[in-house]
């Protein structure tokens, strides 16, 4: 970067050598045009007939996925503008568990739309406090329209029933854009997710709050979705260590052990001097012993199960067998964590400080067959909340989009369970949104109509979206709900499976959660106005290692460029 001041004509170097610097509008335009691209990549994977990508990452691992964030999450995006509508994905996905693909496509869409009027000479300020104005209104009108969800007394099991009936209702809309939307297996998922969820529900004064680290997701390949089960208490996907140990233990006792059972070797580098057989024969008899010690020491105290998070040594083993206590090892830390909630136990990080109080309880911890493995299964916890869903299937691709098709149902149960209103789905609340927001435009003076009426149009994007991947004439299904709409049926949408028109959404059960909605709104306002304030982009110039790289032939990943 070089200016040249005038007094004394001599130019001066700010900047290091090889930064780039584009200003002004080519910034702005650069910006727009990369969160466009990603907005195309993904805007093909909205609504139950949306598409799926492959991803195959650098070492060959193949992801097939139609979940918006975990496609942004496996592209390697290099555009600074892209990277920061990913960062707004992931945060929705972080805060509701859905959305993610609609953020992206709406941040897109209203920058498409903030383009045209930058090329009108309406200045980015105007453009962005019409855009802030614009998603009040918007907020306050899905308020307006949205239906309230009963969520009844989950204590009694009259109540957790009818409460189940209705969130299964609000799934369905949601699960029914994911890969494994096939009805039986469908219901199946859906029947196994609101019961984990409502199961993990805990009272918080006077509202319920879905603590989602009580359900815990373990994945078995094998069998198909359909042999997969709910259990009420916590999967480990690990064996008993010892074939002499007993395999099931009842009113199990448990010692959760964050020490090894092994003996430590030291952090200094030691030699031993041993002169004779006999002193070999002492030091391994030692050795013994204070493993015998620990096991000592666990028994008691009155566990008759040990789960280790680190090592367990193979003389350890025998003790333990030997005593008849079940045990298992290296078992994860989150698992720990898991079962330090559910058994009302205390995870121990010194054998010597185990006491009776710090064990948990299960009345059950039994090894069994699953597939061709074997898991550990911890149940009837003390702490009812620990439920674990357990998934089977044909291979990883399809337990791991499933895995993450059950997370968005888990969040959506508590999104709704949080804030139990609902809005139509299939593109209606966003027509009933872009009817509302013109109207109010004609009362709003100045340029900033414009922001209004560009708002408007970009969230109905979203339904006109749905309508091509649905097979159906776009401009023609759009006028038609529009008219739908003028008449005043708020509810109406398209039903993207049959592809058709329907005056009521929700007797579709295609309903989505306010939060959610509510959530997409100010994430794609937050991304798009904060894209729209950049009028200077600089750019270091690259280490001296890529730059070589790049001379060699190294390649470098690019969006898909629009014209």
């Amino acid at each position: 970067m070089v200016s040249n001041v005038a007094a004394y004509g001599i130019p001066v170097l700010i900047l290091k050598e090889g930064t780039q610097r584009t200003v002004g509008r080519q910034a702005l335009r650069s910006n727009i045009l990369a969160a466009r691209a990603l907005g195309e990549v993904l805007k093909t994977s909205l609504g139950p007939r949306g598409l799926d990508k492959m991803l195959v990452d650098s070492f060959g691992d193949v992801t097939v996925t139609n979940d918006g964030a975990t496609i942004v999450k496996e592209m390697e995006i290099q555009h600074p503008a892209a990277k920061l509508l990913v960062e707004t994905a992931k945060a929705v996905d972080a805060e509701v568990g859905d959305g993610t693909t609609s953020v992206v496509v709406l941040a897109s869409s209203l920058l498409e739309k903030a383009e045209r009027l930058l090329d009108q000479n309406i200045h980015p300020t105007i453009i962005i406090e019409g855009y802030k104005k614009a998603l009040d209104q918007a907020l306050r009108i899905l308020d307006e329209i949205s239906i309230k969800i009963p969520v009844y007394g989950l204590e009694t099991p009259e109540g957790f029933a009818k409460s189940k009936e209705e969130l299964k209702k609000v799934l369905n809309s949601i699960l029914a854009s994911k890969y494994i939307a096939t009805p039986d297996v469908m219901d199946k998922l859906i029947d196994m997710t609101v019961e984990a969820a409502l199961i993990a529900t805990e009272r918080r004064g006077e509202r319920y709050e879905v603590v989602l680290d009580n359900v815990k997701i373990e994945k078995k390949k094998g069998g198909s979705l359909l042999d997969s089960r709910l259990i009420r208490g916590v999967v480990l996907d690990k064996e008993v260590v010892h074939p002499g140990m007993p395999r099931r233990v009842s009113n199990a006792k448990i010692a959760l052990l964050d020490a090894p059972l092994e003996i430590e070797k030291p952090e200094i580098s030691a030699k031993i001097n041993i002169t004779s057989p006999e002193q070999i024969k002492a030091f391994l008899d030692e050795e013994a012993r204070m493993l015998k010690d620990m096991v000592e020491k666990i028994a008691a105290v009155g566990a008759n199960v040990v789960i280790c998070q680190k090592g367990i040594d193979d003389v350890a083993q025998h003790f333990l067998a030997k005593k008849g206590i079940l045990a298992v090892r290296r078992v994860k830390r989150s698992d720990m964590e898991k079962l330090e909630r559910a058994t009302g136990g205390r995870i121990v990080t010194s054998i010597r400080d185990l006491t009776e109080k710090d064990l948990g309880y299960a009345e059950l911890v039994e090894e069994r067959k699953v597939g061709n493995d074997k898991m550990v299964f911890v149940e009837g916890a003390k702490n009812p909340k620990a439920v674990t869903i357990l998934l089977r299937g044909a291979n990883d691709m399809i337990l791991d989009e499933t895995e993450r098709s059950l997370n968005d149902g888990l969040h959506a149960v508590r999104n709704i369970i949080r804030e139990p209103k609902i809005v139509a789905g299939g593109g209606a609340v966003e027509i009933e949104l872009a009817l509302r927001l013109r109207k109010i435009a004609e009362s709003v003076g100045g340029k900033e109509q414009l922001a209004f009426q560009a708002f408007a149009d970009a969230v109905e994007e979203i339904a006109a979206i749905l309508a091509s991947t649905a097979g159906m004439d776009v401009l023609d299904t759009i006028m038609n709900l529009r008219k739908n709409h003028a008449e005043g049926k708020v509810n109406a949408g398209i039903d993207v499976l049959n592809a058709k028109i329907v005056d009521n959404m929700t007797k579709l059960n295609v309903i989505d959660p306010v939060l959610v909605k509510k959530q997409v709104l100010k994430a794609a306002v937050e991304a798009a106005t904060s894209l729209l304030k950049i009028d200077d982009v600089i750019g270091a110039a690259p280490k001296k290692e890529e730059k070589k790289g790049k001379e060699e032939g190294g390649e470098t990943s690019k969006m898909p460029e629009l014209d």
